[in-house]
């Protein structure tokens, strides 16, 4: 007899499946796997989704290079990340939000940054052929619901040069525990005062309107098949399927499109001249050609690894990820850290060895 699966139970199978896999791999982690003529300890990471294409490619070049150490690289948000690592689960995390102090001192951890990224405004509007402006201002309104119309005057103001569909906005977010929302919500709270009010810098917001995308990848897809939309995404994402990208207005009254270079002045005009603040935030920063909803993407590895020689393979993971794993990292379209910033990482990262 056919039968149909409910939605939610639907749902509850792709959770529980999630539980299963993240058991799975976490315990060949911290157990090792067993393979032809040899045993590899398996370094085990999780956490955001946003940098999931560079960990992907890193486990297929770091995997040829030794292949008594192995990586992999589970993409399950943020919040359940650090989560993991601070549950002793795994050997690192991975993300966008800053620690607070008692998930540092509950899991012993510090947060260590390994690559540039930008989040970025996309939407889709088959009748605009020009590249949309939008202001954080802007942005703020429309998420929260109070802008509902992509013909609406706070939009036209910024676009004057071409006309907008009288078409509804269909808002899609991020569910909690994201890191691409730590990213946004930090950066529209530092431009509207009303959103840093009413939602504030959160992996959790609670979005008014909108419905939500699960992981990145369902955002990109989300806004390329809804006429209408509007979403944000990791800049590598929205290239990657062809997304149309928004302008945003920074801190110097520039509209700026979202590039390796613009992402890589963002964080010169935070970190130059020290180099040594690994800053928290570098959304909304000065200069004339900084992109402004921009972010580090974190490691978050604890201080006294439990298992010594787990120490010894993740040591080795870090060390390739700060030096040849950089070079991938730019082939997949991210940013690198800044020759002075890289080099005050690895100083931070000698100490804690």
């Amino acid at each position: 007899m056919k039968t149909n699966v409910k939605p939610a139970a639907a749902r509850n199978f792709s959770s529980l499946s999630l539980c299963i896999s993240l058991f799975f791999v976490l315990n060949i982690g911290l157990h090792g796997i067993k393979c032809p003529a040899q045993n590899a300890v398996v370094v085990v990471g999780s956490g955001s989704s946003v940098p999931a294409p560079l960990y992907t490619r890193w486990a297929e070049e770091y995997d040829k290079r030794n292949a008594s150490i192995q990586l992999r690289y589970l993409p399950v948000g943020t919040s359940e990340g650090i989560r993991q690592i601070s549950r002793g689960a795994g050997d690192f995390a991975a993300g966008e939000a800053q620690l607070t102090e008692a998930q540092r001192k509950e899991g012993n951890l510090i947060e260590i940054p390994v690559v540039l990224i930008g989040i970025v405004p996309v939407y889709n509007l088959p009748e605009v052929h020009t590249q949309l402006r939008l202001s954080g201002e802007v942005l703020a309104s429309i998420f929260m619901g109070d802008i509902k119309m992509w013909n609406a005057l706070q939009i036209a103001r910024l676009n004057p040069d071409f006309p907008l569909p009288n078409l509804p906005i269909r808002v899609i977010n991020r569910p909690a525990g994201k890191g691409t929302n730590y990213v946004f919500t930090d950066f529209l709270s530092k431009v509207s005062p009303k959103f840093k009010a009413q939602i504030g810098i959160t992996p959790s917001p609670n979005w008014p309107v909108g419905q939500a995308a699960e992981r990145s990848s369902d955002m990109a897809e989300k806004v390329k098949r809804t006429p209408g939309a509007i979403g944000y995404v990791e800049y590598q994402y929205a290239v990657k399927d062809s997304i149309s990208q928004a302008t945003v207005l920074n801190a110097s009254g520039k509209f700026i499109r979202a590039s390796a270079e613009s992402i890589a002045a963002a964080c010169y005009a935070v970190e130059a001249p020290q180099w040594n603040k690994f800053s928290a935030s570098l959304t909304n920063a000065s200069g004339a050609d900084s992109y402004p909803i921009t972010s580090f993407t974190w490691l978050y590895v604890p201080l006294k690894p439990a298992d010594s020689g787990r120490a010894v393979a993740l040591n080795d993971l870090l060390d390739w990820m700060y030096s040849e794993g950089q070079r991938y990292a730019v082939q997949e379209g991210y940013p690198e850290l800044p020759a002075p910033l890289l080099a005050a990482v690895k100083k931070k990262m000698s100490e804690l060895q």
